[in-house]
């Protein structure tokens, strides 16, 4: 397995395991076992062709620019120190739990519908998917495609476990130490990457 594969592999985990409305949709699908394969391929394919995009676009970017390079280095390395810190921020405050809605007989199209407008009207995703996977991107140069499929990869690993993985998940995030302790981890690896950005 490639360096970049496995870096783009880690950076997609670390950032799609943050909680927000994303996650917390297929979860309560996931609970529910309502539409949970169509779901969480939803969410794989959304996040496959915005990472695939961002690469392409910090591609040819750099390459016309090669002072850009730089700039990514160090504004990415910021950006995964912002979202390290506010990740323990959320670890220490606490207070989150997941509540999964009584069930529902959804049809599929009004759940895909609410999941697009989660999915493509989240600026959170844009940032994660185009702007920074794409910039950690172009610091591999000739081994892009592996890292974004890394990372893609890892988005579909993510969201099969978490939707078909919900039930089993239900009494554990029911309590709010289990997503103090996601944070955290979230942070930890956040951190991780950005000093191995600013040492690389």
């Amino acid at each position: 397995m490639s360096a970049a594969f496995l870096s783009g592999f880690q950076l997609s985990l670390a950032l799609i395991t943050a909680i927000g409305a994303q996650n917390a949709f297929v979860l309560r699908q996931g609970l529910r076992r309502e539409h949970v394969l169509a779901v969480s391929l939803f969410c794989a394919v959304s996040d496959a062709v915005l990472i695939a995009s961002g690469i392409a676009g910090i591609g040819a970017l750099t390459t016309a620019a090669p002072w850009v390079l730089p700039a990514l280095r160090y504004g990415g390395a910021a950006f995964l120190f912002w979202y390290g810190t506010r990740a323990f921020r959320a670890a220490w405050r606490g207070g989150e739990a997941l509540r999964a809605a009584g069930g529902g007989g959804a049809t599929l199209t009004s759940v895909l519908g609410a999941l697009a407008l989660i999915t493509w009207a989240n600026p959170h995703v844009w940032l994660d998917t185009v702007v920074l996977i794409g910039s950690v991107a172009a610091q591999y140069p000739g081994a892009r495609a592996a890292f974004g499929a890394g990372a893609a990869l890892a988005s579909l690993s993510f969201f099969l476990t978490l939707g078909f993985g919900a039930r089993l998940l239900a009494p554990l995030f029911a309590r709010p130490r289990a997503w103090q302790a996601l944070d955290a981890g979230v942070g930890l690896i956040m951190w991780a990457i950005a000093i191995s950005l600013l040492v690389a």
